[in-house]
């Protein structure tokens, strides 16, 4: 298993020539198989990353389990934007982009521009408008309504943009599949610059300008990126053409790293690889972020009751969610708003709304999440969930899918109906699982209105007659996917603890690995044989039990909303009893001078062998 061994972690067995399951779990509560991280050649190279670079051997450990080859070490514990930013030009088209709206800049021009209702394209939006505004100048933002003008450019949007005498159009975290509306967009006499990172086809829309290292033309390798990264390179690559022009001989320049926290928000929301660029965003973005220096993520942050340093958890569970929240139930215009305020009390007003439009989308995804499950009682597909009802709202059913998702670890899909029987649905994916090239092919098969996404995540338009047949069509295209990703469906192990052994100086260390996310995992560790102390159900179905090791030490962890599944009811029931525990460990938010541990699965050592 190659787990460390240096005090205090703990020694385990481990058959010759195989990766015997850790501690002798193979099938957990979770249903799944314990294994350590590292096998014998990643080990080996922990060991040589912990002896070069004079770091603990658990770095070492947690750096070789993500790839972090020896050579890059000392770059990759203290990444910097200068080292790791390209040449905005390397993007296809960025320098037109910057020569137009540099023109716009310097003549006054009225800009348009059109965001995406999510927190990628909320944060997108507040780069450009604020860096505009350092330049002296603004733009006018529109953010569609998720219910009535659904994702993307409207020719609706840009025939209003027109109207108010804009001639330059920024679309942000959008406009790349936007033919129709685009193209109404030259009719009328506007140029257009898109700044996007969604996946491009071979004919793209009529634009001045179109930045996105995704089409299939860019060479920059930058692909990686979420809108509000490649809006910063824009922002980077518009001061330099201004710089050529002469433009600051008598002003002074923006300052472009006092809008990193805006990019981090949106890469740690927008779910994308925190490798490279992107981890240099969020690391930096967080310092920005701790000094409050934009009202309206401050005016969040209260509202949010966020304690303590900011972390990517806070961005992605505290923060993110709440300017979701407008988008998903309420006014898709108040997280860019918020964003870009410089009135304390609008940010205020702002951060509260959002704060209880959290709330009633949380109520809203409880009920229906509820009513998902029971559907899935007699459900006749067994390798994905497709759900559907006419009371949901649209703007919840990627929340519901990605619950289905984590409960049952298959791929799910979720449908609210309209009064007319035209399904909006949202679905969420399995590691090794495509479930975008599935429903692109069922559109292409005549079984959608329309439909499109990404491997792990998916969105769609159908009539309430052709679900079943949907369904069915998922069912056949990736039964033999899902088994095949649940038979590697390990949890991966980067060392075996004690509660004494959880200690402060511990997870600092592991924090200099992080931050930790999409593509850069969070260090899970295993508590073998930990007594259960007090545990019970705290906020919305949380469990948080007390773990007791054979010393007499004790660890605090909380496994979220699993009241009401097997890992929790186990826990529940476990008081008194000793349980193999894995999990996450991080600082109490409420005493930073305290260890917790994020509960993610269990197993009873009763029913394990080595």
């Amino acid at each position: 298993m190659n787990l460390p061994l240096a005090s205090p972690v703990l020694a385990t067995r481990s058959a010759p020539g195989a990766r015997a399951p850790v501690l002798g779990v193979s099938a957990s509560l979770g249903g799944r198989r314990w294994i350590g991280r590292l096998d014998e050649r990643g080990a080996a190279e922990a060991l040589a990353i912990s002896q070069r670079h004079g770091v603990p051997d658990v770095i070492g450990r947690v750096l070789s389990g993500r790839s972090v080859g020896i050579e890059a070490v000392e770059a990759f514990l203290a990444p910097t934007l200068r080292d790791l930013m390209p040449d905005p030009t390397s993007l296809t088209d960025m320098e037109a982009a910057a020569d137009r709206l540099a023109d716009a800049v310097e003549t006054e021009e009225q800009i348009g521009v059109v965001a995406d209702y999510d927190v990628d394209g909320a944060t997108s939006a507040a780069v450009l408008v604020r860096h505009l505004r350092a330049l002296g100048s603004d733009a006018v933002v529109h953010v569609p309504d998720r219910s009535t003008e659904g994702y993307g450019v409207s020719v609706e949007a840009v025939e209003r943009h027109a109207r108010s005498g804009a001639r330059l159009l920024v679309t942000l975290d959008c406009g790349t599949s936007s033919h129709e509306a685009l193209e109404a967009a030259r009719r009328l006499g506007l140029d257009t610059v898109v700044i996007d990172h969604h996946p491009a086809g071979v004919e793209l829309p009529p634009a001045r300008a179109i930045v996105n290292p995704n089409r299939q033309d860019d060479l920059s390798g930058c692909g990686h990126l979420c809108a509000a990264g490649v809006t910063f390179l824009v922002a980077v690559a518009l001061n330099r053409t201004l710089r050529r022009r002469g433009f600051f001989a008598t002003r002074r320049e923006p300052d472009l790293l006092s809008l990193l926290d805006l990019v981090a928000l949106g890469t740690v929301c927008d779910v994308v690889p925190l490798v490279g660029l992107n981890r240099a965003f969020v690391v930096k973005g967080l310092q920005v972020l701790k000094k409050r220096e934009n009202l309206g993520l401050a005016a969040l942050a209260d509202a949010a009751r966020m304690n303590g340093a900011p972390t990517p958890y806070h961005l992605g569970f505290l923060l993110g969610p709440r300017i979701n929240a407008g988008g998903r139930i309420g006014d898709s215009t108040l997280g860019a708003r918020l964003l870009v305020t410089e009135d304390p009390v609008e940010a205020g007003f702002i951060a509260g709304r959002l704060d209880a439009l959290n709330r009633e989308r949380q109520e809203a995804e409880a009920l229906a999440l509820a009513q998902a499950e029971a559907m899935l009682v007699d459900a006749p597909f067994e390798s994905v969930s497709v759900v559907f009802d006419d009371g949901w709202h649209p703007g919840i059913v990627g929340l519901v899918a990605a619950r289905l998702k984590e409960r049952l670890g298959r791929p799910a899909f979720a449908i609210a109906l309209d009064p007319e029987g035209r399904g909006t649905g949202s679905g969420r994916s399995i590691s090794g699982v495509d479930l975008g090239a599935a429903v692109r092919a069922a559109a292409e098969a005549g079984l959608l209105i329309k439909g499109g996404g990404h491997a792990m995540a998916a969105g769609l338009t159908i009539a309430r007659e052709r679900i079943a047949e949907f369904g069915g069509f998922l069912e056949a295209r990736l039964a033999a996917d899902v088994a095949a990703a649940r038979a590697d469906d390990g949890l991966k192990l980067d060392g075996v603890l004690t509660a004494g052994g959880a200690t402060t100086a511990l997870v600092n260390l592991v924090e200099r690995a992080g931050p930790y996310g999409a593509g850069h995992p969070e260090p899970i560790f295993a508590f073998p044989s930990h007594r259960l102390g007090d545990v019970r159900i705290v906020g919305q179905g949380h469990v948080k039990a007390t773990l007791v090791s054979g010393d007499g030490r004790r660890l605090d962890g909380i496994a979220f909303r699993a009241a009401d599944r097997d890992l929790g009811r186990a826990l529940l029931a476990g008081r008194g009893e000793s349980f193999h525990v894995a999990g996450c460990l991080g600082l109490d938010s409420l005493d930073p001078g305290r260890v917790s541990l994020r509960i993610l699965d269990a197993a009873d050592p009763r029913r394990t062998a080595f």
